[in-house]
């Protein structure tokens, strides 16, 4: 079967497009979801897509809520997300993370990354996350037009993703807040993605990540390569390449990372704990990853 990727067209995944530059169509076809996790669970759910790369802490959070529409398969980035706090270009009340509180933050989607960090932040911060208030705006322009028209705060995005918007002027990064989880996961439909197809395309993408993140190609090709995709600063593509760590082997995933997660976002308020023991299965599709 020829496999739907949904995926965000960010520098994280330039080795995914790497790979569909030398398979032409011929196993995969990528579908873009500009929104984010959100969207990508979404898709997920109506059979638009099979496979999503997608954030950890949505993912996990969506299967521990109930979700049946895709199962853990393996791992895509394995260092944490840098998320900045954004908020206006102007001159405004908001000048650092404490000044939020009690207002009203953006986010792309419910269940989004951009939700399930501004609880973590309110966590870290020592609010009552059951007092945050939230408005959709479905992406990173409706964000920021949102906390420039002064409907929301601020809101919460990958930094070098958007930093370029900061760097023209549009808004303003007043804080960051890191995950305190490996950053992206591999999640797959239980019944539509043939295991089969599945295991081949994590062989092959590791492939690919293992050569984008190589010592070698660090030092050179992955640095002209997302500058020339994603047209970002080559200073901002070194200080991220520097950071970033990818698996070695993409079908794998630490059991670690599945329980912590969930532990903090016990902690967060944004899923209850469970009844009794976790449960790998209910997580991860067995027949395709390899817990460690």
């Amino acid at each position: 079967m020829v496999l739907r990727i949904g995926y965000v067209r960010e520098h994280f995944c330039s080795p995914l497009l790497q790979f569909e530059a030398e398979d032409k169509g011929s196993t995969f076809t990528l579908v873009e979801c500009p929104s984010g996790t959100g969207q990508l669970i979404s898709r997920l759910t109506k059979d638009e897509i099979d496979i999503a790369i997608a954030l950890t802490d949505p993912l996990i959070a969506g299967i521990a809520k109930g979700s049946e529409a895709y199962k853990l398969v393996g791992s895509y980035v394995t260092s944490p997300l840098r998320w900045a706090v954004i908020t206006g270009h102007k001159p405004s009340a908001y000048n650092q993370i404490s000044d939020l509180q009690g207002s009203t933050i953006g986010i792309s989607r419910n269940g989004s990354g951009s939700q399930t960090m501004a609880y973590v932040m309110a966590l870290q911060q020592r609010w009552p996350t059951s007092e945050l208030k939230f408005q959709v705006n479905n992406d990173i322009h409706g964000l920021i037009n949102s906390v420039n028209d002064g409907t929301t705060s601020a809101f919460m995005w990958e930094w070098f993703t958007t930093k370029p918007f900061s760097d023209a002027g549009e808004c303003r990064f007043i804080g960051q807040v890191p995950t305190p989880w490996p950053s992206w996961l591999i999640a797959a439909h239980p019944t539509r993605a043939e295991p089969v197809a599945v295991r081949t395309f994590l062989n092959n993408l590791s492939r690919h990540v293992r050569a984008f993140a190589s010592a070698e190609a660090r030092a050179g090709p992955s640095v002209k390569f997302v500058m020339d995709t994603f047209s970002y600063p080559e200073t901002d593509v070194k200080e991220w390449l520097d950071a970033v760590e990818y698996p070695e082997d993409c079908s794998t995933i630490p059991w670690n990372v599945i329980t912590d997660t969930l532990s903090v976002l016990q902690q967060a308020g944004v899923v209850a704990p469970p009844e009794g023991a976790v449960k790998r299965d209910h997580f991860v599709n067995l027949d395709i990853v390899t817990l460690v």
